[in-house]
């Protein structure tokens, strides 16, 4: 790649994927949470939800899932994979996401730039997802940060 600053702006093709409540109890398991509104509509209604309620990290199986693979979202941005770390992942929920919403998911390059030192230069590359529930609202935006090591 000839100049890092030429991805910003750089679109993934969008994708939709709908919020199932089996994969929602499936994370809730796998990362220990017993929090009752994540397995019982009664207990997340108790709670204010209208439904049963994503845990907050859920949105990176709907991106394993619904998205583009890791692999090909690192060639498409022209990396070579070996080279390549996840720096940070942060996340802004902007409303309720709830079992049986379908969200539809756009993502592009909003920051890029390369960083030299004495011991090489690292290329660090933030993409933005905007997810949008089947209302055409706003949900959650997130932020991944790459380093691409020279």
């Amino acid at each position: 790649m000839s100049n890092v600053k030429d991805l910003i702006g750089l679109e993934f093709e969008p994708y939709s994927m709908a919020v199932e409540k089996g994969k929602i109890k499936e994370l809730a398991l796998a990362l220990g949470d017993d929090n009752p509104i994540y397995f019982d509509l009664e207990a997340a209604k108790k709670e204010g939800y209208e439904g049963i309620p994503m845990p907050p990290t859920f949105l990176q199986v709907i991106d394993l899932w619904g998205g583009m693979g890791s692999v090909e979202k690192v060639e498409k941005l022209g990396l070579n994979l070996v080279r390549v770390l996840h720096g940070q992942q942060a996340y802004e929920y902007l409303g309720d996401i709830v079992a049986g919403d379908v969200l539809s998911v756009t993502s592009k390059v909003v920051e890029a730039e390369t960083k030299t030192a004495s011991s090489g230069a690292m290329d660090i590359i933030v993409t933005e997802n905007q997810y949008r529930n089947q209302r055409d609202e706003l949900v959650a935006l997130t932020r991944n940060t790459l380093l691409h090591r020279h």
